[in-house]
């Protein structure tokens, strides 16, 4: 993963590694930091300045070749909009299609005097927990790079009574640092929510993804990260979740949201 931000970063052109598999599909957390790396580079901002990014996943990505479309919007004197998009070639009709379009919003500091803090959370201890292992041929294929660990609620199919999560998140294997790529890749780690109340698999998928970034990620790559996800709403087959990461301190970093399509 190292290797695909970095490459992502001069490149247009990438490789997709395998061993990051979800169902069909690429994980949708290593798309959206491959298509923020991309932004990143192409542009060379500030990784600081994130305010959001909303990711679409149009089309399941895949392992192997991927061209990465990039579009400056507009760039103000504090304000920068980007737009990246990813395009893979069908093996069957031999077409280039976009796979993943993602929409950034930059902004610089600036004085003002609105100042409201985001709630800081109630850690527990991480010690005496288990993580979800990783099943080959059982459980998606990212989970051999990311470790999950619950705290409260059901994890998917378990039918519970309540689609809201907590628990723990980091890398099985540190990358070099905890980029700003890095962090959005592991923020989507844990399954949607809602899933916790099927009793029984079903195929889900997200269809969009927004993270609101309050304040920049950074300390050691290995690190715990805190993860609070609650249902808002399903129906029609279609399920709102929104999620707030904090530190292992409890400081608040990011708020995640997603819509996500359940086929059950």
């Amino acid at each position: 993963m190292d290797l695909l931000f970095d490459a992502a970063k001069d490149s247009a052109e990438v490789e997709i590694p395998p061993g990051w598999g979800q169902g069909r599909a690429t994980f949708g957390g290593t798309i959206g930091g491959l298509l923020q790396a991309r932004s990143l580079g192409e542009w060379d901002l500030a990784p600081a300045t994130l305010r959001a990014v909303t990711t679409s996943f149009v089309a399941p990505a895949n392992a192997g070749p991927a061209r990465l479309e990039t579009l400056l919007l507009r760039q103000g004197s504090s304000a920068t909009q980007t737009e990246v998009r990813l395009w893979q070639t069908d093996p069957k009709t031999g077409q280039e299609t976009v796979r993943a379009l993602q929409l950034s919003s930059y902004g610089a500091p600036r004085e003002s005097s609105v100042e409201v803090a985001a709630p800081r959370a109630t850690v527990p201890e991480t010690e005496g927990r288990f993580a979800v292992p990783h099943l080959p041929g059982l459980t998606p294929d990212f989970l051999a790079q990311i470790e999950l660990t619950p705290v409260t609620g059901g994890m998917s199919f378990s039918g519970a009574d309540s689609g809201d999560i907590t628990g723990f998140m980091r890398y099985r294997t540190a990358p070099a640092a905890m980029t700003l790529p890095h962090f959005l890749c592991l923020v989507d780690g844990w399954p949607p929510a809602t899933g916790s109340l099927l009793k029984a698999p079903a195929a889900m998928s997200t269809l969009s993804w927004t993270v609101e970034i309050l304040a920049e990620p950074t300390g050691a790559a290995d690190q715990f990260w805190w993860y609070e996800v609650a249902t808002d709403a399903a129906h029609d087959g279609y399920a709102h979740t929104h999620a707030t990461v904090f530190t292992r301190a409890g400081d608040p970093v990011a708020i995640s949201r997603q819509t996500i399509s359940i086929f059950a």
